[in-house]
């Protein structure tokens, strides 16, 4: 491979210069050059990486020896809690609904015909006949 010399640089510079112009060419080599430290820096990270995975492994380093932690006195001894007992779940009664009387049919030609709203009344469920689970 031929060895660039610095009579090709020159060369190379002066047709730079007259196709860039004298403007745009500092920013171009600056372009040039950030380009070159990344691929540099890049290329470093992946022989960085390479060589870790292949280094054999070397074992942590054996720190001094720890002392033996101060003795503690013991406690009193402390009575075990009671044990409670929970009580069997209840399950709840089944919520029969309440009966509701049939309408009777309207008599056509009279004035007692039912409404709408008759129609959708129904008697409340009665509270009391429910069990209430205990509370823990």
């Amino acid at each position: 491979m031929p060895n660039i010399g610095p009579v090709e640089l020159i060369i190379i510079l002066v047709i730079a210069l007259l196709i860039l112009g004298p403007g745009k060419l500092p920013d171009v080599g600056a372009a040039i050059g950030k380009s070159i430290r990344e691929f540099r820096k890049a290329t470093n990270e992946v022989q960085d990486t390479v060589q870790g995975v292949t280094a054999p492994f070397t074992p942590p380093a054996q720190s001094a020896p720890v002392a033996p932690a101060p003795a503690v006195q013991e406690a009193a001894p402390v009575a075990p809690a009671p044990v409670v007992q929970e009580a069997a779940p209840v399950a709840p009664a089944p919520v029969e609904a309440a009966p509701v009387a049939p309408t009777p049919a309207p008599v056509p030609g009279t004035l007692s015909e039912p409404t709408a709203a008759a129609a959708t009344l129904v008697a409340p469920v009665p509270t009391a006949d429910i069990p209430t689970q205990p509370q823990a």
